[in-house]
């Protein structure tokens, strides 16, 4: 794939009108049905039945990114065909929160950012935003206290999970501090912060590097231990769990201001950083470099790019200017790098934005293929860069 210092300079909205154009492609072919988390061979297929769910649900964690590509490629192209494809999928999400169908899981911001708050935010679509309050009022039910964290998956009282969370949680607290906001309920985004500070506190290694998860006594609150679900080994970093720590930190930032977690994303983004091949995209995990016969994750790349542009952002804010500017260049560097050397061929239907993914390398699931978080980030990179002054949904 070779070294960044080979590539041509590139025009951002040349690639974000590409990625906008399979956006709309895509939203063609599926209507308000769902494809899977991946595509299979290069191209995503309606996602399977799961149970008591047909071919195409609104089911699983990544449903939200469809919406949230469809609002992306809108910004982008203002083309109110992609606007209509995103408010089509409101009233599915509204009936999946007031019936509780498959809501146990801490992805509901995710989901329900993504899907209703943007409906709320750029359409004013009222149903949209009662489905995202009560998002919010499931995510609720989810802390456990006192150890003041949102577990990440199961029942509260399953066993296996409980006074567990995960880094990825990171992205899923800007659904609460948006609540907070909406319904008048400040108790919300402290929810929210002290969930954010336990992992600031716990989930960052000493040199920067990030666990997966992490687990609670919630009897005590006190921290027990690390443990790791997609990376690795436990004490191994994942390279997309470390993206969602500059992302995630630096997105939180935002809401509470709170310099310790710029700090936290900064000590994020410099690991991630010096771990890199020369193309800028990682290996599925950050134990493994450019000598090894490894995947890359080209999702990790999409989202780290929008943290490095976030984190950057607040740096200029504060006076940090030159840090700011060596961040925004590494993200620059790695968007050169996604659109020169992982978008397909063409625009076809079914086809992703992005190639050579991983969902779950220890599972053998999604690994060299197109995901919808890839997606998603890749065009939230793209809307960065073309529009210096967009507001983040988050």
């Amino acid at each position: 794939m070779g070294s960044l210092k080979d590539r041509p300079s590139l025009d951002w909205q040349m690639a974000a009108d590409r990625a906008a154009q399979q956006v709309a492609v895509n939203a063609a072919l599926f209507g308000e049905n769902y494809p899977g988390h991946c595509t299979d061979d290069g191209i995503y297929r309606l996602r399977p039945a799961l149970g008591v769910f047909p071919d195409g649900a609104n089911q699983g964690w990544t449903t939200g990114f469809v919406p949230g590509a469809q609002w992306a490629a809108w910004e982008l192209t203002g083309a109110e065909s992609l606007r209509d494809a995103a408010l089509g999928h409101v009233a599915s999400f509204a009936r999946r929160a007031d019936e509780r169908i498959d809501t146990q899981t801490h992805d509901l911001g995710f989901l329900y950012t993504l899907s209703c708050v943007t409906a709320w935010q750029l359409a004013g679509d009222q149903r949209a935003r009662s489905a995202a309050l009560r998002a919010a009022d499931l995510l609720l039910e989810r802390v456990l206290e006192p150890a003041g964290i949102v577990q990440a998956w199961g029942a509260p009282d399953d066993p296996a999970q409980r006074g567990r969370t995960i880094i990825d949680s990171l992205m899923n607290m800007p659904l609460l501090f948006w609540a907070a906001d909406a319904a008048g309920q400040p108790g919300l985004a402290a929810t929210a912060e002290r969930h954010v500070r336990q992992l600031r506190d716990h989930i960052i290694r000493p040199d920067g590097s990030t666990f997966h998860t992490y687990y609670w006594d919630i009897a005590t609150g006190a921290a027990l231990r690390a443990s790791t679900q997609q990376g690795l080994s436990d004490d191994s970093c994942w390279a997309r769990g470390q993206a969602w720590g500059i992302l995630g930190f630096a997105i939180n930032y935002r809401h509470c201001a709170d310099a310790s977690l710029l700090d936290a994303a900064s000590r994020c983004a410099d690991y991630y950083l010096a771990h890199l091949p020369d193309d800028g995209v990682p290996m599925w995990d950050l134990a493994f470099g450019e000598s090894d016969d490894q995947p890359r994750d080209s999702s990790a790349a999409a989202i780290a790019a929008c943290g490095l542009l976030e984190l950057a952002g607040h740096l200029d804010m504060t006076g940090s200017g030159a840090a700011a500017g060596a961040y925004r260049q590494a993200a620059e560097a790695a968007c050169a790098s996604l659109v020169s050397g992982y978008v397909p061929d063409s625009v076809e239907s079914g086809r992703p934005l992005l190639l050579h993914g991983v969902y779950d390398m220890p599972m053998g699931n999604g690994i060299d293929e197109g995901n919808l978080w890839g997606d998603y980030f890749y065009l939230e990179a793209l809307l960065r860069l073309t529009n210096t002054q967009w507001a983040p949904w988050w």
